[in-house]
């Protein structure tokens, strides 16, 4: 174990030999209440990922988290955590949000209440979006409580990609990440442009803001055989894999298929999207009015066994997220995914997704269909540019972007959140 791991179990656990635990108690571990508004756990793979190294770490974590299908217990404790999960709405207004954050947010104050009164957590650990939970954490704060921000999204940005404006709720959202970098003791970012931002609009110090990439844990990657019967009868398969909202740009993806299909005349290619969200009845409606059901196949949620014969199956992977404010300042989580079982990848020109992904893909020029497709086609009819890029993809993972160094950051953020 690392000198920086043991000296931050030190701060958590205080841990001590065997002959001075017989002269004195042991002293309680440290209590932490992480909320996570925008997803569960255990699929909110990062969370769970930093709930996990907490724990592991020597603290005690309770996450607060809304309930979804298939997770819907109020209350549960999976591996020495304590998750309890408060009913969630779902909006597709800006009145709606409103509403959905709002509720949400009454839920956790509550929770977080009953939470402090049975572990007296020591760590407030807020994952946004949205930017409200400086609220509870402003008021915790009045019992001693530490604020840590865990920045996952540009809430700004994430709602004038949504409702492309600038109106009222875009405005209130710059209030907010204000107000949430004022009432962080240390805020966690998941890339340098989020860094970044916790510095210029944020004006935070430098000292007191982390970068911590959501990396994999590479021991649970499980490379398996391919299955060819995956590939639906085809020579190739390309995969997608992530959330299906309006803004991951799947439509866009579903244009290039299009042109892969009519225009260059393909069809042995299967194109497998992996997911679920709010846009899936939209996607499946353009995908049959293309005429793409015999190409496309939309699994929804897949259990992680089905999602490691896909991964090791595939022959290319795509991240088809289009230029705009938020995401080219943010990182793709399934690009990581992608190198992990080194598939090579296309996607989009973005600033993040090239520091990313680096030599392990191909770029098209932001948000041209066209220029997607023929990158896609260019993958598939080379197999020893597949290779190369999917050995540099892998080198990348084990080398840098790896969870068994990002979580050493984690626990660097702990330590100087505790003291300050």
């Amino acid at each position: 174990m690392t000198s920086v791991n043991t000296e931050l179990k030190t701060t958590a656990v205080n841990p001590v030999t065997t002959k001075d635990r017989e002269k004195r108690p042991q002293v309680p571990p440290i209590a932490v209440c992480i909320i996570d508004e925008n997803a569960t756990v255990p699929p909110d793979r990062r969370v769970w990922q930093e709930a996990l190294a907490l724990t592991e770490a020597g603290y005690r974590v309770s996450v607060i988290c809304p309930k979804c299908k298939g997770f819907d217990s109020s209350r549960e404790t999976i591996e020495g955590i304590d998750i309890y999960r408060h009913p969630s709405l779902q909006a597709k207004t800006p009145l709606g949000y409103l509403i959905e954050y709002g509720w949400a947010l009454l839920c956790e104050f509550f929770l977080a209440l009953r939470v402090y009164a049975h572990t007296r957590f020591r760590v407030l650990h807020a994952c946004n979006p949205p930017d409200n939970i400086f609220l509870i954490g402003t008021f915790l704060k009045l019992f001693g409580v530490r604020f840590i921000f865990d920045h996952h999204d540009l809430s700004p940005e994430l709602v004038e990609t949504k409702f492309g404006a600038r109106g009222f709720l875009y405005r209130l959202g710059c209030f907010f990440e204000r107000l949430t970098f004022w009432a962080a003791d240390v805020s966690i970012a998941t890339n340098e442009s989020y860094r970044e931002v916790a510095l210029s609009r944020g004006g935070m110090s430098p000292d007191r803001v982390f970068t911590v990439r959501g990396a994999l844990d590479l021991s649970k990657i499980h490379q398996r055989d391919p299955k060819p019967d995956l590939k639906a009868g085809k020579r190739y398969l390309v995969v997608y894999l992530g959330a299906m909202s309006a803004q991951e740009g799947i439509d866009g993806f579903l244009e290039s298929v299009a042109s892969i299909v009519e225009n260059h005349n393909r069809r042995d290619t299967m194109f497998v999207l992996i997911g679920s969200g709010d846009h899936v009845p939209q996607l499946k409606a353009l995908t049959s009015q293309k005429g793409l059901d015999s190409v496309v196949k939309f699994t929804g949620y897949i259990s992680d066994e089905e999602l490691e014969l896909y991964l090791s199956t595939a022959d290319v992977a795509v991240a088809p997220d289009p230029s705009n404010p938020l995401n080219d300042k943010s990182t793709m989580n399934k690009i990581m995914h992608y190198m992990a079982y080194g598939l090579p990848i296309v996607l989009f020109d973005l600033t993040e997704g090239r520091r990313l992904a680096g030599n392990a893909a191909l770029y098209a020029r932001p948000n041209n269909t066209e220029e997607f497709a023929l990158q896609i086609m260019k993958l598939l009819d080379s197999e020893s540019l597949r290779q190369e890029l999917s050995e540099s993809g892998r080198m990348r993972v084990e080398d840098n972007l790896n969870w068994h160094i990002e979580k050493q950051k984690l626990l660097l953020a702990y330590s100087a959140a505790l003291r300050s």
